[in-house]
């Protein structure tokens, strides 16, 4: 089962504040542990929504919408993408994470879709497509 962890935001990561070197060594340890358990695909942190954009679909019309963004607490800072069992085991590698900011602070665990989920929709050409594009991600 694959999960992203999102490390949410917070009031100090959105105005830039850096980690401290604690932090990341703390960090760094927890992140070799994960990759070492064969956990850890990716992951990384993120700039503040101040240095991003969103882009708007409605229908053929798209807009572009600066950063920041209003509503810190849904915004994310950092992630991890991680190869697990189950739920429960990715909730045990969580609970393992060092605190991720200054203060108070949430992950939030969301399971990956995989094309087998839509099964009922591919059709030979879309398993094809998706098939080449999995092959080129894993570097073949």
């Amino acid at each position: 089962m694959r999960v992203v962890v999102f490390v949410k935001a917070t009031k100090d990561s959105e105005q830039g504040a850096l980690p401290s070197t604690e932090l990341l060594e703390a960090m760094g340890k927890y992140n070799e542990e994960l990759v070492n358990a064969g956990i850890m695909v990716g992951g990384d942190g993120l700039k503040p929504s101040s240095q991003g954009k969103r882009i708007a679909f409605d229908g053929p019309s798209r807009t572009i919408i600066d950063g920041p963004f209003a509503e810190t607490r849904e915004l994310v800072a950092g992630y991890w993408i991680w190869e697990v069992k189950d739920m429960d085991e990715a909730i045990a590698w969580a609970r393992r994470c060092p605190n991720p900011m200054p203060g108070p602070s949430e992950l939030e665990i969301r399971p990956v879709y995989g094309i087998e989920d839509f099964a009922q929709n591919v059709t030979p050409e879309v398993a094809e497509i998706h098939g080449r594009t999995r092959d080129k991600l894993a570097g073949g």
